[in-house]
């Protein structure tokens, strides 16, 4: 929305600033200093008026526009007001070449509402309208004296900078007092009889967006002092269009555009010359609709990120985003020369949201997911795991490994005989009081809760962080389960209800530890010889007065219990019975 919003026509904006930033830096990379045959730029600089001191006579303009034209200059146009009338036969002789040969004149429009309109001179040229039609409506003028009112070749010199005093753009047209008027440019081509190119459908405002398509380098600049003094070779002139006009500062025909703080008034006729004729010779870039494919380009980038964002890292994000705005000024430097009026930043600023509030915001998401998920995870493991497994540090701290752990299984020893004859409700709260009594102390002994089986757990220590007590944490875990079992058991038989009894087996050995499972669910669970060997353990406990059945494996690996031997006994599944064990202060 905000690319769209950044493509129509609007007030004025911090998004106007950062689009004329943009695009002043295409333009001074992309104007060239290719030279143009077509112009040429005859500069009353400094050293002309140490030769010949301002103010000139009107003989003395007229002799160089006649010299001009004598050398074959195809039309002539100079930037220069002549709002008094000055020395009599140069003012005839302006008038003349005015009126018969190739000469055009300036004035200068003013575009401002003032309390009171400059009205200085008499307009000249120009074509009957009833309409604006798409010219800049003025509202006052500063023109040439009355003797020179009826030139018919008379172009606009008036501008109006932006707000930052950069001129960026001309009126092509001007409308005044019912009468359209040509900018200097394009009066220059109207006067040599050449059909002028249609200018480029501008915005809505008149103005038309100068290319800057060259450097100042690119003309070629003769001196007005050389050409009165005949030291200009006349094939320096012959078949161009000449622009008469000065770069002295004590003249100060001097004004802020893209391509300088200070550059001279004639650059900017100039390069509009440039342009109309490029355009005449079907050499201008082709229209292209920057608008469009600036929206289209704002849209794939928000939708790309609607995708990515919940998939990657927010510092995978940041890096498409900078490609991405790093793609578009790409793409906006080719295409700012063929549109000359799309915003260029609006794509930039799109992406500088999603940077500033899309990233933020999904990497709040992420870390309330990751929250989410600690505190799921805290429910099944230890606390002080959850936080010492995230100072770890490990890449993949839940892929398979090998590790040394201690399996504990635990459950009801006839649960069914205990839950059948109980409604529903009671035979829930039966259930989840007594696994109740089997968590609590697996996880505040620092276990890792594998799973439940109904009426028991699994329950597993030395995975995901590796501990040395594994089999100690277990055996203490398991000491606390009875005594919890224990008390649930007494309030249940003084409630009325059957006495319960947990079995449990423990064993230590080798496993595989990690995330297991397919794309659609998986678990955290540990896999191997001693996790089975535990089960075996609980289940043999039934044939024992014994609630806690412990394996060889554990008893090798305790260094803090002691333990009473059961003797050698063959578990199922194993084909050698092994040596059973039970702790020595439950015995």
């Amino acid at each position: 929305m905000l690319a769209v919003w950044a493509q129509w026509p609007r007030g004025p904006s911090v998004l106007d600033a950062a689009d004329e930033w943009l695009r002043d830096r295409f333009v001074v990379a992309q104007a060239v200093d290719t030279p143009e045959p077509r112009i040429l730029v005859v500069d009353i600089d400094e050293t002309s008026l140490a030769a010949h001191p301002w103010p000139w006579s009107r003989e003395r303009l007229a002799e160089l526009v006649e010299t001009l034209i004598g050398d074959g200059a195809r039309a002539v146009a100079l930037d220069i007001l002549q709002g008094e009338p000055g020395d009599p036969a140069g003012d005839l002789r302006l008038a003349v070449l005015a009126g018969q040969g190739p000469l055009v004149l300036a004035q200068l429009f003013d575009y401002e509402q003032r309390p009171q309109a400059l009205r200085f001179g008499r307009p000249a040229g120009g074509i009957p309208s009833a309409a604006a039609g798409g010219a800049v409506p003025a509202y006052g003028f500063i023109a040439n004296h009355a003797g020179l009112a009826l030139a018919p070749h008379v172009g606009n010199i008036g501008v109006r900078p932006d707000p930052d005093g950069v001129l960026r753009r001309v009126p092509m047209y001007t409308w005044f007092e019912q009468r359209r008027f040509p900018t200097l440019s394009r009066a220059l081509l109207d006067c040599c009889g050449t059909p002028a190119a249609a200018p480029a459908p501008g915005p809505q405002d008149g103005y038309q967006r100068v290319p800057f398509s060259r450097s100042l380098d690119a003309y070629t600049v003769a001196k007005a002092g050389e050409i009165l003094d005949g030291r200009v070779d006349p094939a320096m002139v012959a078949g161009r269009l000449v622009l008469i006009g000065s770069s002295s500062l004590s003249i100060g025909d001097r004004v802020a555009t893209p391509l300088g703080r200070s550059s001279p008034g004639l650059l900017v006729h100039a390069s509009m010359l440039t342009t109309l004729l490029d355009r005449q010779a079907g050499l201008a870039p082709a229209p292209w609709p920057g608008r469009l494919m600036a929206v289209l380009f704002a849209s794939a980038v928000a939708a790309l990120a609607g995708y990515t964002f919940a998939r990657l890292s927010a510092a995978v994000n940041v890096l498409m985003l900078a490609l991405a705005s790093l793609t578009w000024a790409l793409l906006a430097y080719g295409l700012s020369a063929h549109d000359p009026d799309f915003s260029v930043s609006g794509p930039l600023l799109s992406i500088a949201f999603l940077l500033a509030v899309g990233v933020p915001f999904h990497w709040q998401l992420a870390q309330s997911g990751s929250r989410r998920l600690l505190d799921t995870m805290r429910r099944y493991v230890a606390g002080e795991v959850v936080d010492e497994l995230l100072r770890s540090g490990l890449k993949d701290p839940l892929a398979p490994r090998q590790l040394q752990v201690t399996t504990l299984i635990a459950d009801m020893q006839g649960y069914t005989s205990q839950v059948e004859a109980l409604p529903v409700e009671e035979a829930a709260r039966l259930t989840t009081d007594f696994l109740d009594c089997l968590t609590r102390p697996v996880l505040e002994n620092k276990g890792t809760l594998d799973k439940y089986t109904g009426d028991g757990l699994v329950a597993f220590w030395g995975a995901p962080i590796p501990n040395e007590q594994h089999a100690d944490l277990a055996l203490d875990a398991a000491a606390r389960i009875l005594r919890e079992v224990a008390i649930l058991s007494a309030a249940r038989v003084r409630a009325g209800g059957q006495p319960l009894r947990v079995r449990i087996g423990i064993e230590s050995g080798l496993a595989m530890v990690g995330d297991y499972g397919t794309a659609f669910r998986s678990i955290y669970t540990a896999v191997g010889d001693s996790v089975n060997t535990a089960s075996r353990l609980e289940q043999a406990a039934r044939d024992f007065p014994h609630d806690v059945i412990i394996g060889q494996g554990t008893v090798g690996y305790a260094t803090r219990h002691r333990f009473l031997s059961l003797g050698r006994h063959a578990l199922r599944g194993k084909e050698v019975p092994i040596e059973l064990y039970t702790l020595e202060e439950l015995a």
